[in-house]
């Protein structure tokens, strides 16, 4: 199956407590406006000229190219976060690059580490930098929890 090249894409999170890991991670993706959609995990490329859009209701059932980082921890009290960034290249007409991260850590921290991860990944790319976005979600742990970030592609 080929799909089409997204022209648009959208920032999101979402958290949850869930009776078991895969339970907390659907309540995450619930959470995070993708609960409904069929997700299809990407490697971490955003396309040229792709154009951020506010997070919208997407259809049920829809196949959801996404790049996404997400953890699950059973440790009550324990703060696990998940972070996704994008690096916007100077140059319009070449890719972004998504990168992930999530980790037993507070959301700053792996805000600040996805960020980083994405400066070197177009750094060794050799592409100069407009700006990078980023966004994070922190969650402490009640009996079973889930932290998720990611982008979604679209259009």
């Amino acid at each position: 199956m080929i799909m089409k090249t997204p022209t648009k894409y959208f920032m999101t999170t979402g958290q949850s407590e869930g009776f078991m890991p895969l339970n907390a991670f659907d309540g995450a993706l619930i959470d995070a406006g993708v609960g409904n959609t069929n997700l299809v995990k990407m490697s971490s490329i955003c396309p040229p000229h792709a154009e951020e859009i506010c997070p919208i209701k997407l259809p049920q059932g829809a196949l959801v190219p996404v790049a996404y980082a997400y953890i699950t921890s059973t440790e009550p009290g324990e703060v696990i976060s998940a972070g996704v960034a994008i690096a916007i290249p100077e140059d319009e007409e070449q890719a972004g690059l998504i990168m992930e991260h999530a980790a037993r850590a507070g959301k700053d921290e792996v805000e600040q580490t996805v960020r980083k991860m994405a400066e070197y990944g177009m750094n060794i790319r050799k592409k100069k930098i407009k700006e990078i976005k980023s966004i994070a979600v922190e969650h402490t742990v009640s009996r079973c929890g889930c932290a998720f970030a990611a982008v979604v592609l679209w259009g």
